[in-house]
């Protein structure tokens, strides 16, 4: 009962915040989208991070370091690759042209037409799968913690689940549609506060059951490292390429997360949230990934669902009253993933559809108005897809969820990030080719697929992408801009900053290889 008491204060918590920044009738598009552009740097920071923590992370990602050990942190501490990228190629360039959307940059650099495709590319992943994996882990990792309880709402496990998924989006969507950007990033303040506090306490509980610190090396030295060999079937060391190259969409052409850094005071505070960001990734690494590894050095392989690392520590080392707490953290990273792509989706369909194709003398009211039946639209369509995850997760419960899940998601990114860098890198880019090799990377992505089915995900999206950035290349013959000359830090200290957080990414792998 204290545990439900706890989730329902944390729910009225979020609900009151969020009502107070509802918007009013009169508010701009520019306050409901990007909070009047005046985010200061550590709102920008625990926000992104708020929103990029998501449940999978806490039950895939800890099930796969139960699995596979320090190698799935990759996943984590590299995030800082695409950060520093973000900061301080893309951030400069956003900023200064003032945009509201990242379309708004890819139609200046090449054309109307592909910055359709991209937008409309982008409102299908966030409508689809981004919200619905989130609703979908969220109110997966409730019924295995609270199964027993839970089942008030209904004795079989699917049916509760599919409930969960309902309640969850529905909530989201609510405080999201009344509130805006400034809402959410309120609200992900709180949100990131609780699940940190939920994620130190299930890593320390996890440590101590193994003995400590140095038994990490002890008992499980085996899985204590960053590189597999290239023939792993999940995460060879291969993998990194193209986690590179993956890194650059979600850190740098993401409205989600760049959504952050466009509503940012200045340059300066953008590019520090996204550094101070990248120092978080670091620890959510640790209380991420370490806990299944030393769940592992704990129970060996008797754990039959890698999935339920997380639970397991829950259900049987944590007592009522701070089980509560972790249900918050799960429910605090689903809600900051849904309400954040909620509110990019709508800032999306609003500036770059609605007002450019359907009603291109809408004024800051109506533009506010298509934004949230967008909300309510993506909710049906996320909702859908939540129940799809449902089904696909106890289709084949024994496998390592993530990565089947991240398999779906790159068929769409791999093409958005050929964009993303044809309109970076290339000085004078050829539009029909460059749309050409975005739509190209779908039929390339499926082919590798089925003539090589053994190949990583990974591996394959790196290829994709390699293949689609060549064609865009040889299309605009070759006239590059200068990479050293992308990279524009704000000031001494971003600059300082940011070859602190690349060398010690270096300095990760040196170590743990």
């Amino acid at each position: 009962m204290l545990d439900f008491i706890i989730v329902l204060f944390y729910f009225f918590i979020i609900m009151v915040v969020a009502l107070r920044g509802k918007v009013k009738a009169d508010s701009s598009a520019d306050e409901y989208f990007l909070s009047s552009r005046n985010l200061p740097w550590y709102s920008v920071a625990l926000s992104t991070i708020a929103t990029n923590i998501q449940g999978y992370q806490f039950l895939g990602m800890m099930g796969s370091a139960y699995l596979f050990g320090l190698a799935q942190a990759n996943l984590e501490i590299n995030a800082v690759q695409g950060i520093l990228i973000g900061a301080f190629v893309f951030v400069p360039l956003f900023l200064r042209q003032k945009i509201t959307t990242i379309t708004q940059f890819i139609a200046q650099k090449l054309g109307q037409q592909i910055a359709l495709f991209y937008s409309i590319a982008n409102i299908t992943l966030f409508a689809t799968v981004t919200i619905g994996a989130a609703l979908f882990w969220g109110a997966y990792a409730a019924d295995l913690v609270f199964g027993e309880q839970l089942s008030v709402l209904h004795p079989n496990r699917i049916v509760r689940i599919a409930m969960l998924i309902l309640i969850l989006g529905v909530f989201s969507a609510i405080y999201t549609y009344l509130g805006g950007l400034s809402a959410v990033v309120k609200t992900d303040i709180i949100q990131f506060s609780v699940l940190i506090i939920g994620g130190i306490v299930v890593c320390l509980t996890a440590v101590n059951q193994l003995g400590g610190w140095e038994q990490l090396y002890i008992k499980t030295p085996e899985r204590m490292h960053l590189h597999l060999p290239a023939d792993h079937p999940t995460l060879p060391w291969t993998h990194l390429f193209g986690l590179f190259l993956l890194n650059i969409n979600y850190w740098c052409a993401n409205q989600t997360v760049m959504q952050r850094a466009l509503a940012a005071k200045s340059v300066g505070h953008a590019q520090a949230g996204l550094l101070a960001g990248g120092l978080i990734k670091y620890m959510m690494a640790v209380i991420i990934i370490i806990p299944g590894i030393a769940l592992y050095g704990v129970l060996g392989d008797s754990l039959g669902e890698p999935d339920m690392a997380f639970p397991y520590i829950v259900n049987t080392y944590l007592p009522v009253g701070i089980k509560g707490i972790i249900l918050c953290g799960l429910f605090a990273s689903l809600m900051s993933t849904v309400d954040s792509t909620f509110n990019s989706l709508a800032t999306l369909w609003s500036t770059d559809i609605y007002s450019k194709y359907i009603n291109k003398k809408a004024n800051d009211q109506e533009k506010i108005k298509a934004g949230q039946k967008a909300i309510l639209f993506s909710l049906g369509t996320s909702l859908i897809m939540g129940l799809v995850l449902l089904y696909l997760k106890f289709d084949d419960p024994d496998s390592a969820f993530t990565h089947t899940l991240n398999n779906l998601r790159y068929y769409i990114n791999c093409g958005i990030v050929v964009l993303i860098c044809s309109a970076v890198i290339l000085s004078k880019p050829r539009r029909e080719i460059v749309l050409f090799a975005f739509i190209a990377t779908l039929p390339i992505n499926i082919s590798l697929q089925i003539f090589f089915p053994e190949m990583n995900y990974f591996v394959r999206a790196f290829w994709v992408i390699f293949i689609g950035l060549s064609i865009t290349i040889a299309g605009s013959r070759g006239k590059l801009n200068s990479i050293l000359g992308l990279f524009e830090p704000a000031n001494r200290l971003t600059r300082n900053w940011g070859w602190s957080l690349a060398i010690s990414l270096l300095l990760l792998h040196l170590i743990f290889h």
